[in-house]
């Protein structure tokens, strides 16, 4: 018998940014995981999220142009 919950859609979308940036613990990450796993419609938003997240994480490694200093 298995420790995971199953959490539902609304749980699974309050958690998805801690999800996404590893905050979760070990339980929860696990039911995260599960839920994903089955829910399509959480899992492409997790998909986006995911995608958009690592996109802003790019723009903000670009230098400044010079015309800024």
């Amino acid at each position: 018998m298995s420790d995971i919950k199953e959490i539902g859609c609304e749980e699974a979308l309050r958690r998805l940014f801690e999800y996404l940036d590893r905050e979760l613990d070990g339980a929860r990450h696990a039911e995260m995981d599960q839920h994903l796993h089955t829910c399509r419609a959480c899992y492409s938003r997790a998909e986006f999220e995911r995608h958009l997240k690592g996109k802003l994480g790019a723009v903000g490694k670009e230098p400044a142009p010079p015309e800024f200093e």
